[in-house]
């Protein structure tokens, strides 16, 4: 057995009404849920990303009568967002019309496009094309 896909991935971030306009506005992400000063969630395709305060989530908690272990890091973190080949041009406007500095452009010699960029955090977000692995887009844009 392996795991057949990644259900979600956080990042850490200070400020999250800061980050949850970014990921909404900028990134067009649909919110799935917040918990003040804690966590707010994204919906994502097929997957979810979660954006937790870190200094409260450093900490276990409770939930349902059950505990959730303390997730935590600090410094900048890192995650690519998959998007289709004929995507890179109108993100590239977009991140430029929103005010989102690209940090660097890539047009990987194995095939595939990488845009970089950083959220409100710093965090270094990705968006790419599937190929920049092999990975073949599907019907879905490989999301």
């Amino acid at each position: 057995m392996t795991p057949h896909r990644i259900l979600e991935t956080a990042l850490y971030v200070n400020d999250l009404d800061a980050a949850q306009r970014f990921y909404a506005e900028v990134l067009g992400l649909t919110l799935i849920g917040v918990q003040t000063d804690r966590h707010v969630f994204f919906r994502c395709g097929r997957g979810v990303l979660l954006l937790f305060n870190p200094a409260v989530t450093a900490l276990p908690t409770t939930v349902a009568d059950q505990t959730i272990p303390a997730h935590g890091t600090t410094g900048a973190g890192h995650m690519a967002f998959a998007v289709r080949d004929d995507e890179i041009d109108g993100w590239r406007r977009r991140l430029e019309a929103a005010g989102v500095t690209i940090e660097s452009e890539v047009a990987w010699p194995q095939g595939g496009h990488s845009l970089y960029f950083r959220d409100p955090a710093g965090n270094s977000i990705e968006l790419a094309t599937p190929r920049i692995w092999g990975i073949e887009a599907d019907d879905s844009g490989g999301r």
